[in-house]
């Protein structure tokens, strides 16, 4: 853990103290303030956060087993990663609805609708209704249109006279 300290560990290359300048050396600090903390999400160029899923993490792990800060980030990474997946596929379901919200519908079509994401995602989503399937048993068969080959339409008339 960084813990900001008064005290400068680099002295930049010189033994003792500085002579009349004004910075005491150090890396690229602003003038007489304390460097700005920068998050570990940022660091790694997320959105997720990383310190969140470290603590997480931590407090899941089996009796005093430590867990490695890369773990914390590949973790986030992951996870921002199948977010943005299951987001775009359900945002260009909301497209094809033409509606601009996203609603739980439209992330049950997104998941159903990609093989990977729903071998992965095997949860009731509530409010998203059922994938749109007809069984092909239950599909009416379409007659295919025969070509007069000199039968009358008085023969036709006749068959349909003879059900009972």
């Amino acid at each position: 853990h960084e813990q900001a300290s008064s005290f400068p560990h680099k002295m930049s290359g010189k033994t003792g103290k500085s002579k009349g300048g004004k910075s005491k050396g150090g890396k690229g600090k602003s003038k007489g303030g304390k460097k700005t903390p920068v998050s570990r999400s940022t660091r790694a160029g997320l959105q997720f956060p990383v310190g969140r899923i470290h603590r997480y993490l931590k407090n899941r792990v089996q009796a005093n087993n430590r867990v490695g800060a890369t773990a914390a980030v590949y973790s986030a990474a992951i996870l921002e990663y199948l977010c943005a997946e299951v987001l775009e596929l359900a945002g260009n379901a909301s497209k094809e609805h033409k509606v601009k919200r996203i609603t739980p519908r439209h992330l049950q079509l997104a998941i159903r609708g990609d093989e990977e994401l729903d071998g992965l995602i095997r949860a009731t989503i509530a409010g998203g209704g059922v994938i749109p399937h007809i069984h092909k048993s239950l599909i009416k068969k379409t007659k295919k249109s025969k070509k007069k080959s000199g039968k009358n339409k008085a023969t036709k008339k006749k068959k349909k006279g003879r059900r009972h």
